[in-house]
């Protein structure tokens, strides 16, 4: 099992390889459709995103409320395909991990090896679960958006797959 702490750096990931077994710790942010369709919107009007994505891993989820005595309800990943006409421009900016479910576009993966990122996956079905490893969750922007807002979550060992690593390799292609 290898263990990451955020912010990511490119040396941290560079011995990643697709289907490796890794532990996230750190802060992460969740981001969905319409978060990815605002921070494209801002970066056009050239504005500052309301988070800083250099480093940054996104985790595509949108959470359902805690109960009393946790940090998130149930989160689990959502179809990372959706996301990916914007991911391109967010990984320029200097995004380094991104965790959904499901393949990633040919454009995605060559955006993936250029700008020296990675794609993981988390568990599908697991949402219950996976509220588990989140010790800490806040809404930092877009917070009209309900679940779709973008959420600071602190993540301890949250667990996820190497999809697609520093080289474009793909575990959905093995």
């Amino acid at each position: 099992m290898i263990c990451l702490k955020t912010p990511l750096k490119e040396e941290n990931l560079k011995n990643l390889q697709a289907g490796d077994e890794v532990l996230i710790s750190g802060i992460i942010y969740t981001a969905r459709d319409e978060t990815h369709r605002r921070f494209v919107e801002t970066l056009k009007r050239k504005e500052k995103l309301p988070v800083d994505l250099e480093g940054c891993i996104l985790f595509y989820a949108g959470p359902a409320p805690a109960r009393p005595g946790r940090a998130i309800g149930s989160i689990g990943p959502t179809t990372s395909g959706r996301l990916d006409i914007h991911t391109p421009l967010l990984l320029a900016q200097g995004l380094k991990g991104m965790i959904g479910k499901g393949k990633r576009s040919n454009e995605v993966k060559e955006a993936i090896k250029k700008h020296k990122a990675v794609y993981f996956i988390a568990i599908g079905g697991a949402a219950a679960l996976l509220s588990q490893f989140i010790k800490k969750a806040k809404v930092v922007a877009y917070e009209d958006l309900g679940p779709e807002a973008v959420y600071e979550l602190e993540v301890e060992n949250f667990p996820v797959i190497v999809g697609i690593d520093l080289q474009g390799n793909d575990v959905y292609e093995r």
